[in-house]
């Protein structure tokens, strides 16, 4: 007789699904300010208690406590909640575009800006981030990229500048720090590591900043990435984002259960943080921590940024399909915009009659971006760009095959 029991596989499950409200209680979520703040220099080694733990800063009064707190002016609080503010109010207006068909498709980031926004006040000019789709906030963030501009490219109309090359939302800014995206996922992860690498080679000061989800953990290019900067210490810092969902697959899927994804650096011998991705001041403190790391040439940060995709995964998807409908509203973290505006009145240094004034400004500044982008053409409109585009950026001179290709074409 056989003694051992049949084998079996444990398949994760979410510990909600429509009809039934979520349990959050597999969120390991530690008190605001209770988390140590170790130096730039620590071991990698030494972060273990880091990556379990949850890095914060507002307490829900919304004072700033603990080791992390890092003293904000003001001002630069401000412009983090207003850069916020702007980036939710250009994906309502973009989501309702692609519903009136003006775009094929887009991907919001609600819930989700701050990750982006206050990582983005944290680097220095010259820095290049390796975003995915969902951290547009790194460039709104900026004030020297148009949004037309932008809008522009979601559009794919003649004033486009990619051209129509590139999927909406899928932008390329090398002025800005903001490389190519790509549909692909994991792949920018490597691409970050490779480009901190020679940033390295070269003798240069400036890092890189890599960026993937929950789900892309699971691609093989995320652990070659962990390889890679361990081994030569690259400057980099790679960020993942643990938003509890990949499209329609729960992150437990991907390993994030019993474990945490910060876990999974520090076991390939990298620093890493497990920090709430809603609270502005604890992301501003942690990415500025990995930035002065990676610039002192301590070696790479892995941060896991624990936050909740309060909408689809993008206009294609209904997550109301796969999981309660209240989630958002549910999720212990709160929401990040409401977070740092209770912080700042509590600061004295706003009110909800300025939030109120700030929303409309900056409704009004998305409205005339649209409308801007909208007269250069929209998928409704059926304006396109000319085919002579298909030529353009290919090769700096263009060759003779290609010229009379041009002519037969009649462009």
């Amino acid at each position: 007789m056989n003694p051992h029991p049949a084998l079996r596989l444990h398949v994760p499950e979410p510990t909600g699904r429509p009809g039934c409200k979520t349990d959050f209680s597999y969120l390991s979520v530690s008190p605001a300010g209770a988390v140590r703040r170790p130096p730039i220099d620590t071991p990698a080694a030494d972060t273990a208690d880091l990556a379990n733990h949850l890095v914060r800063v507002l307490d829900p009064e919304g004072r700033a406590v603990g080791p992390w707190a890092v003293a904000l002016a003001p001002e630069r609080l401000r412009r983090g909640l207003r850069a916020m503010l702007k980036t939710r109010i250009f994906d309502a207006r973009m989501l309702i575009a692609q519903r009136q068909k003006k775009l094929s498709f887009y991907i919001q980031c609600l819930g989700e800006e701050a990750i982006a926004v206050a990582h983005a006040l944290a680097l220095a000019p010259g820095d290049m981030c390796f975003p995915t789709y969902r951290q547009q906030g790194l460039l709104l963030a900026r004030d020297d990229i148009p949004l037309s501009e932008m809008v522009c490219q979601l559009m794919s109309n003649e004033r486009d500048p990619l051209k129509g090359r590139q999927l909406p939302v899928m932008y390329s800014y090398k002025r800005a720090g903001f490389f190519s995206i790509s549909g692909n996922l994991a792949t920018q992860f490597v691409q970050a590591v490779g480009w901190a690498m020679a940033s390295a080679i070269q003798g240069d000061t400036k890092i890189a900043s890599g960026w993937i989800g929950d789900g892309a953990t699971a691609e093989s290019d995320f652990h070659t990435a962990l390889t890679f900067a361990h081994v030569y210490r690259a400057p980099v810092i790679l960020n993942v984002v643990n938003n509890q969902w990949a499209i329609s697959t729960f992150q437990s899927i991907a390993g994030g259960e019993g474990t945490t994804f910060a876990a999974r650096g520090v076991g390939c011998g990298i620093a890493s943080l497990r920090v709430d991705g809603n609270d502005f001041l604890a992301v501003y403190a942690a990415s500025q921590w990995a930035a002065e790391r990676a610039r002192g040439n301590h070696g790479p940060t892995l941060i896991e940024w624990v936050t909740y995709r309060a909408g689809p995964h993008s206009t294609s998807d209904d997550p109301s399909k796969y999981r309660p409908a209240d989630d958002w509203q549910r999720f212990p973290l709160g929401d990040p915009i409401a977070r740092l505006k209770q912080h700042l009145i509590a600061l004295g240094a706003w009110s909800d009659e300025r939030h109120a004034q700030a929303q409309q400004e900056l409704e009004a500044e998305v409205v005339a971006a649209q409308k801007e982008a909208e007269s250069h053409g929209t998928l409704l409109d059926g304006r396109v760009p000319s085919a002579a585009t298909m030529f353009d950026d290919v090769y700096q001179e263009l060759p003779a095959h290609l010229r009379r290709q041009r002519q037969q074409l009649g462009v």
